[in-house]
């Protein structure tokens, strides 16, 4: 039986593997391992990893981080509204994991192209786990009231099982940037 990996390119895994590289990075940061990359004609032109805890900003997810450096970087440049939604358009990215409902949401906005992603995201996902706002809208809002733009193709589980051991080795080590809880924990009795 083929790996799941073989049904991809030689490029696809390449790209997810960069990704991969920028959750290691969150995970030496101690933030929860999510990486991504954005593609643009077959080249990398940003990055992102998790920094939510570093830079205590819950907003602060990788696919977020990229899209920013891009804005920075295009507004710089001078470009238009129109012209930074029309190299969005023609932009991939890859991430680790399932991009959330508020990751999904801008990305669908902004107008990407295309998202490969490694596991699902099944607590927050915004492609198919909880929500499918990949798929667009042709209204303003969908029935949840989340803006929507014109949606984009999603593929996942492309190097599912990399992803998922990151987020192990990081649970397992345990997360010290965590709020303590406030109560103690009720252990339950079995009869």
């Amino acid at each position: 039986m083929a790996s799941p990996e073989e049904a991809y390119s030689d490029e696809t895994l390449a790209f997810m593997d960069l990704a991969i590289q920028q959750a290691k990075l969150a995970l030496d940061s101690l933030e929860v391992p999510v990486g991504c990359v954005i593609i643009k004609d077959g080249k990398v032109i940003s990055s992102g990893r998790n920094r939510t805890t570093e830079a205590r900003n819950a907003t602060r997810h990788a696919e977020m981080e990229a899209i920013d450096m891009l804005l920075d970087k295009w507004q710089e440049r001078g470009l238009s509204k129109y012209e930074i939604a029309e190299h969005f358009s023609k932009c991939i990215l890859y991430v680790t994991c399932e991009p959330c409902i508020m990751c999904a949401t801008a990305l669908s906005i902004l107008g990407i192209s295309e998202v490969f992603y490694g596991c699902a995201n099944e607590k927050f996902g915004g492609c198919g786990s909880i929500l499918s706002l990949h798929l667009g809208n042709s209204e303003s809002h969908n029935s949840g009231g989340i803006p929507q733009g014109k949606g984009f193709k999603c593929r996942g589980g492309i190097m599912a099982s990399e992803a998922i051991s990151l987020f192990r080795g990081f649970y397992e080590q345990g997360n010290p940037n965590a709020p303590k809880p406030h109560r103690p924990v009720v252990r339950q009795e079995t009869q």
